[in-house]
This record gives C-alpha cells, structure tokens and sequence, in this order.
C-alpha cells in the first residue's frame, strides 16, 4: 500500500489551496510564484507543493495532471480527493475504512511506525491528513478493488467456413477462448494482443 509523508504547517489554509486549484485555470508549471500570486506569501506556504506532488495533482517536474484537472470540476471534486486519499493514505485505510477525526491516535501512530518519524512530525502528517479528509467523499468505492488486475475476458470464436466451400464436419465446432488482459492503460496493448488473436486464430 501506500502511505504519504507529505505534509503542510499552514493547516488551516489546506481548504484554501484546493478552492483555488478547483476555481482556477490549470496552470502550465505549479510554482512558488503560482503561491505567491494566490495569496500564500509564506515560506511554510512552498510544503504545498511537495504535498501537491504526493497527492499525483503534479508530476515531478510541477506539472498538473488529469488528477488535477478532474478536481476543477465542481460536481466531482470531492470524490476525487476520496480517490486520492485511499491512493497516496492506502495504510490509513487498512485501520478503517472510513477513517474521522476520533481515530487520530491511530492515525498519528501509523504515521510514526511507518516512517519513524517525531511526535511532532507525525502530528503534522496526520493534521495534514485530516485537513484533506474534511474535502474527500469516502462514500463510493474504488472502481478496481482487484488489485489492478482486469475483469477475466471470454471470446467466444467460430471458425469462418472453409475457403473452397468444403465442410469437414467441423462446422458445429466452437473454440471458447479466455484471455487474461495484463493491468494497463496503454490502449496498444490490448490492440496488439487483439490484432495477434485475428492473425492467429480467426484468419486460419
């Protein structure tokens, strides 16, 4: 699983940055001048964007992601802060699975085993934490809780006649082939393993 050591000291202001990511236009690098532009003037202010970076809103480079431009639409941000949640705080959820503010002492442990962190520092992370759980929507479930593995696939295949019109007795004969498709999005993939399966089997 996963468990973020990401965290902010402005507590109070998590709901801020998120408003204004949600209400304005994505922009092309997420910088400390971006920071400034919006209010957050404070050196304690930059810990956003490395909690930004953990959460997938940013790529390595400051660049926002698809996750970042789902959040700015309105109708669906709260669940995905939800989504984000149980992907970067995966070991929190293995506590419970919807965690509140009553389980900080567990929370804040986790933290500290995990990452052998301070008190102090462990504090801080679940804080952080909890700021972000105040904006997520836990109540719809992942829509892959199998581990990334795809749903099993069947294709039903019948053989097309024979070419000179010669029926061998076969024509009744049906293949039932499964194939097990590898836990991807790269659509060329499937493409590939699609064309190899009209190649092989269907153009014989």
């Amino acid at each position: 699983m996963a468990l973020s050591s990401s965290y902010v000291l402005p507590i109070n202001r998590i709901p801020d940055i998120f408003n204004k990511i949600r209400d304005g236009q994505a922009p092309e690098r997420f910088s400390n001048q971006l920071l400034k532009d919006w209010g957050f003037t404070s050196t304690n202010d930059r810990g956003f964007i490395s909690l930004l970076k953990s959460l997938g809103f940013l790529s390595s480079e400051g660049k926002p992601t698809q996750r970042y431009n789902d959040y700015r639409d309105h109708s669906r941000s709260k669940q995905i802060m939800g989504e984000t949640l149980r992907d970067a705080y995966g070991d929190i959820f293995l506590i419970k699975e919807h965690p509140t503010q009553s389980d900080k002492n567990a929370i804040e442990g986790k933290f500290k085993s995990f990452h052998n962190a301070s008190d102090h520092v462990a504090g801080l992370m679940t804080k952080t934490f909890l700021g972000l759980l105040n904006l997520a929507d836990l109540s719809k479930k992942p829509t892959n809780l199998s581990g990334g593995k795809e749903p099993e696939r069947k294709v039903e295949v019948e053989p097309s006649p024979h070419p000179n019109g010669v029926d061998h007795g076969v024509s009744g004969l049906h293949y039932n082939i499964q194939i097990h498709l590898p836990a991807t999005k790269d659509v060329e993939v499937y493409n590939s393993i699609f064309k190899s399966l009209k190649e092989h089997l269907l153009e014989k």
